[in-house]
Parts: structure tokens; C-alpha cells; sequence
């Protein structure tokens, strides 16, 4: 009687450890499985549970979660970065004034992006690690210079039909067109991700600065640096992102990215990403930004306003914050 109730116990906590940790895979399941009666009782006819429907899904998913990756890494150490979305806007902006309107080669305009990517993600690093100006605030203020640039060089006109050099990166397929390339470099870059985090000494010197700043620093781990290296990191990911998304619009205009960054936070924290740090895997996140973009296409194809959809894409946000922070007081 004793083992089976042992047998018993580890399976519960099994399957709460599961429910915890990939609780966005639980609500895709559930999406998919309302959304495709609605569908059904609507339409008379399936249109959710499409082919056409889920590459839609997957090419909206992957340039958010390949910025939300970067918000996630950066989660995990205890930080956020509210500048992503807009970091996203200036530097597909700064690509399209080169390559279009400059005509510059592709590859040193690409390499022009990044570097903008790089030397942004390090003045926030610069600014919340060695100076100690509080990540909500440094970021915020470079998410304005970002957005405030941004017009500035466009003069808030949108840049159309950006080079064919590039267009593999947002609009390629493989396999008889049945695969977006963009969704293979996000599972690509997902699966890299896990495993540095969950397999190597950085990824325990990430969890340890986000458990405890002041263990981590004693135990000899240079927290300053891990909090920087991750803002950039954050720089460089939300450029990658950027350039997926003028290939697969075909254009650039200071819309890119909007919100972006709250919608790397929710992803983050559906993901299972706690907020208060050093807890969380990062693979989740790509599920959170995958049960996101269902939830919101669900809503898109019943006919859902949009403004009521911002609405309670304000709520999901609020919810997840909530479970995060009541999980997190009930293990203290």
C-alpha cells in the first residue's frame, strides 16, 4: 500500500511539475480544440484547422519569439528590456533606407543592423550593469531615442519591396512549400538556447545571478557581466527578428515591432519564465508566443474587434503576472 501510494504521489507531482513547466503546450491543446467546434458551428465548415491557417500562426510566431528568446535569457537573470520592440523598428528601418533608398550592397547593410543592435543592447547593459540605472527605466528611455530615430530617418514613410537577396529569410519555404525557412530558424535558435541554458556553465551562471545576485556574485560568477551580456544578446536577437520581419512584410515602416517587447514578457511568463528570475525554461517561451498568436487568430477569424482584442491581450498580460507573482509568494 505504501508504494502505491508513493507510486501515486511521484505521479502527481510529475504531472504538476509537467502542468508547471509546459503549461502553454496544455493551452495550445485546449485552443486548437475550441477554436476548431467555433469554427465548425460558425462557419459550417473548418477554416482553423487549416494548412493555410497554421502557417500563418507559425510566420506570425517567428519573429516575436525570436525577439521573445532574447526577453526570456534576459528574465532569467532577473532584467527585462521594454526597448526590444522598437530596437526591432530602428534597425529594419536602418536596413530599408540602405538597401533601398542607398542602394547598398545586402550583406553590409545587414552588418549595419546589427551593429546598431549590438551597440544598443550594450548602453542598456552599460547603463543598468556598471552604472545601476533600474532596467525599466534605462530601457524605456532608449525605446524612445529607438522609435524617435526611427521617424526621424524615415520620416515616418514606409520603405516597400526590399531587395530579393533577403526575401528567403521571411517568404522561403522548403518541402513543396509547406515549411516557412523563419520558423526552422526559430526552432533552430530555440533548440541552442535550451540546451545552453539547461546543459552548460553559462546557463547555470544564468540561473544562479537570477536565483540570487548576491550568492552568484560570491560564489566568484561576474554578475555584471552575465546582466550585460545578456542586453545584448537581447540586441542582437530583436535585429535578427527585424530583419525576418521586413523580408516576410516586404517592406519596412516604423509600425515594425510595435509591442513587440510586452509581447516577448507574456510569451516569456506563459512560458513558464518567472519574472522574479532563475526560474523557467526558455524553450516554453517559443510555446507561449505560439498559444499568443492562436488565441488572437482564433479571435481574428470569429471576427473579435480588434481593439477589444488589444483589450484583452492587456488582461492575458495581467493574468500571467498575477499567477507568476502568487506562484512565486507561495514557495517563499
Amino acid at each position: 500500500m505504501n508504494g502505491t501510494a508513493t507510486t501515486g504521489g511521484l505521479n502527481a507531482q510529475t504531472v504538476k511539475k509537467f502542468l508547471k513547466n509546459w503549461i502553454s503546450l496544455v493551452g495550445i491543446a485546449l485552443l486548437v480544440i475550441v477554436f476548431s467546434i467555433l469554427s465548425y458551428v460558425k462557419f459550417g465548415a473548418q477554416y482553423f484547422l487549416t494548412l493555410t491557417n497554421w502557417k500563418t500562426i507559425l510566420l506570425q510566431t517567428a519573429t516575436v519569439a525570436i525577439v521573445a528568446l532574447g526577453q526570456s535569457i534576459m528574465l532569467l537573470t532577473g532584467n527585462f528590456d521594454l526597448s526590444l520592440g522598437r530596437l526591432v523598428c530602428l534597425t529594419s528601418c536602418v536596413g530599408g533606407i540602405l538597401m533601398k533608398n542607398m542602394g547598398w550592397p545586402v550583406l553590409p547593410a545587414i552588418l549595419i543592423m546589427f551593429l546598431i543592435g549590438i551597440c544598443v543592447g550594450a548602453l542598456n547593459g552599460f547603463l543598468v550593469s556598471y552604472v545601476g540605472v533600474p532596467a525599466m527605466i534605462a530601457t524605456l528611455g532608449n525605446q524612445y531615442i529607438c522609435y524617435g530615430v526611427a521617424k526621424l530617418i524615415t520620416q515616418a514613410v514606409p520603405i516597400p519591396k526590399m531587395p530579393k537577396a533577403i526575401s528567403w529569410l521571411g517568404r522561403g519555404y522548403i518541402l513543396n512549400n509547406t515549411i516557412p525557412i523563419c520558423v526552422l530558424i526559430m526552432l533552430a535558435l530555440y533548440i541552442i538556447a535550451q540546451f545552453v541554458t539547461s546543459k552548460t556553465r553559462i546557463g547555470r551562471k544564468l540561473y544562479a545571478v537570477g536565483g540570487s545576485r548576491e550568492a552568484a556574485f560570491f560564489s566568484g560568477i561576474n554578475v555584471k557581466l552575465i546582466h550585460f551580456g545578456t542586453f545584448v544578446l537581447g540586441g542582437i536577437l530583436a535585429t535578427f527578428g527585424g530583419l525576418i520581419l521586413m523580408s516576410r512584410l516586404n517592406s519596412v515602416a516604423v509600425t515594425n515591432g510595435q509591442n513587440y517587447e510586452f509581447d516577448a514578457v507574456i510569451s516569456s511568463i506563459i512560458g513558464g519564465v518567472s519574472l522574479a528570475g532563475g526560474k523557467g525554461f526558455v524553450l516554453g517561451t517559443m510555446f507561449g508566443c505560439i498559444f499568443l498568436n492562436t488565441l488572437f487568430n482564433g479571435f481574428s477569424m470569429l471576427g473579435v474587434d480588434p481593439f477589444v482584442q488589444d483589450v484583452l491581450k492587456g488582461i492575458v498580460l495581467v493574468l500571467a503576472i498575477v499567477l507568476d507573482v502568487l506562484s512565486n509568494r507561495k514557495k517563499s
